[in-house]
């Protein structure tokens, strides 16, 4: 059995996960090598990283269109060392258009799937269930109603966990975080969130920043506005896309330490939908969920998509658990006055904090990666 493993983690989120499986592996089996795409998480673990993620991390139609010499490239790379140096298990984390293509080439050459992490095939293109059912060896699902789904339509998924439930806690509380980030504990603190890649941010955060205005103006207090800034992003960036305009006008401080103590100390979150949404479910922050696409990628997502939910503590829990504001819904306006609620309204606050709880019992218990580990290695140990 080879000691070479593909993984390729094409976002953020992705990147976080496929980091804590190829611990687990690891653990059991130190000897392992692996390489392939993924960002700053899979490169602390020695992952070869042969194509940057951030390149092809695109979401969209259209946006698609705009990298597609990034992962035509991408693509290239990854299947020339499919076949000059065979790996004994491709691991694909998401990312379903741009893996499924690289699955297929796997599979003419004899090497084993492993799909972690489904994509939305519940969402849209329901179809793609019988083709990464044909093409994986085994499929790891972290969302608890996506085994039936799968099987419902003839294909074997396994329920391994959500690996947020072994990785998001807080390390400070509130007071003892606000004293290393030299913050006022009494205050108001309202985070915001609006993403992790470039054009969620040019959509949302200048949208965030003027609610966050607006709620300054209806508050009777001056809130401090915490925005943690995430791995893939530069705190440039959030300078281009508003806070060099609005920065003067709010109390705010960007934070790129802490993430998970800092969404915890929150008094509410404006948040882009995203695994950021799940994360201050499981931290107990009272939060709400706006989302902007391209006006083309809407429309056309308006004709392919049916759910109920575009959030995922909606999903789970399967009841509007936070406010969702999609496109047009999402207006300064309408983020200051839920955030007025979230903070002022105890039934509200209340009504949120059962929701969550309700969250935490279907994900069940922590585990995922281990879990993950142990249908990984028990596919490479069957194709050996």
């Amino acid at each position: 059995m080879t000691d070479q493993v593909m993984i390729v983690a094409g976002e953020a989120s992705g990147d976080l996960h496929g980091a804590r499986l190829v611990d687990s592996m690891r653990n059991r089996r130190p000897e392992l090598h692996f390489c392939g795409i993924g960002g700053p998480e899979l490169r602390t673990r020695g992952v070869e990283l042969l194509y940057d993620a951030s390149k092809i991390a695109v979401v969209g139609f259209f946006e698609v269109a705009r990298h597609l010499s990034d992962i035509v490239k991408a693509q290239k790379i990854l299947r020339r060392r499919l076949v000059e140096s065979p790996p004994g298990l491709l691991i694909l984390i998401d990312f379903p258009d741009f893996n499924l293509l690289l699955a297929r080439k796997a599979k003419r050459l004899g090497i084993p799937v492993f799909y972690y992490i489904s994509p939305q095939v519940w969402a849209w293109r329901s179809g793609r269930v019988r083709t990464i059912g044909r093409l994986a060896d085994a499929i790891g699902v972290i969302l608890p109603f996506e085994e039936q789904f799968y099987r419902q339509r003839g294909v074997t998924a396994e329920y391994v966990g959500h690996p947020l439930l072994d990785s998001v806690r807080a390390i400070y509380a509130r007071a003892e975080f606000c004293r290393i980030h030299q913050l006022d504990a009494e205050v108001q603190l309202i985070g915001i969130m609006p993403g992790s890649r470039s054009r969620e941010i040019a959509a949302l955060f200048p949208v965030f920043l003027e609610a966050a205005l607006r709620y300054q103006e209806m508050s009777d207090e001056r809130p401090t506005f915490l925005i943690p800034l995430a791995p893939t992003v530069k705190e440039q960036t959030l300078y281009q896309h508003g806070l060099s305009a609005y920065g003067p006008k709010l109390e705010f401080s960007v934070i790129s330490e802490d993430r998970y103590s800092l969404m915890a100390a929150c008094d509410a979150v404006m948040a882009a939908s995203g695994t950021a949404t799940l994360e201050l479910a499981l931290l107990d922050t009272p939060a709400l969920v706006a989302y902007k696409l391209a006006p083309l990628t809407y429309q056309l997502g308006k004709l392919l998509v049916d759910i109920r939910y575009f959030s995922l503590v909606n999903l789970i829990a399967g009841e509007a658990v936070v406010l969702e504001l999609l496109q047009h819904q999402a207006t300064p306006e309408a983020i200051a006055g839920e955030l007025q609620r979230l903070i002022a309204d105890d039934t509200r606050r209340k009504k949120v904090f059962s929701g969550y709880l309700k969250v935490r019992q279907a994900l069940g218990q922590s585990g995922a990666s281990q879990r993950a580990a142990d249908l990984v290695l028990r596919v490479m140990e069957r194709n050996s």
